[in-house]
C-alpha cells in the first residue's frame, strides 16, 4: 500500500520559516520523482516546487524561487520543503505527490500518480 503522508506544517509568521515533510511507504522512493504542490481557498491546486528522482535537478514556481528549497532523503524514505521568509500569500494546503521515473514536466500535476492528504501551512502577516 502507498502512502505519503506530510507533517509540519502549521502556522507561521510573515518572515519566518517553516519546513514540511513527506515519508513516502509503498512505493521504491528512489526511483520517485517527487513534488510539492499547493491549494489556497478557491484556488487551483499549483506546483510549488519538484525534485528529480536523482535529486540533480529542482524545479519552483517563480513566486518561491529563492525563498523555497526542495531536498531528499532517499535512505530516510522522505522529501522535505524549507521555507524561509515565508508571506501570507503561502497560507494553503501543501501536498506531496510522487511520479515513479519523472524526468520531465515535473510541474505538472498528471505527472504525479500519488498523493498525500496535505498539511495546513498558515502564515500570519
Amino acid at each position: 500500500q502507498v502512502q505519503l503522508v506530510e507533517s509540519g506544517g502549521g502556522l507561521g509568521q510573515a518572515g519566518g520559516s517553516l519546513r514540511v515533510s513527506c515519508a513516502v511507504s509503498g512505493l521504491t522512493f528512489s526511483n520517485c520523482a517527487m513534488g510539492w504542490f499547493r491549494q489556497a481557498p478557491g484556488k487551483e491546486r499549483e506546483i510549488v516546487a519538484a525534485i528529480s528522482w536523482t535529486g540533480d535537478s529542482t524545479y519552483y514556481v517563480d513566486s518561491v524561487k529563492g525563498r523555497f528549497t526542495i531536498s531528499r532523503d532517499n535512505p530516510k524514505n522522505t522529501v522535505y520543503l524549507q521555507m524561509n521568509s515565508l508571506k501570507p500569500e503561502d497560507s494553503a494546503v501543501y501536498y506531496c505527490a510522487a511520479s515513479p521515473w519523472g524526468v520531465s514536466n515535473l510541474e505538472l500535476r498528471s505527472k504525479y500518480r500519488y498523493w498525500g492528504q496535505g498539511t495546513q501551512v498558515t502564515v500570519s502577516s
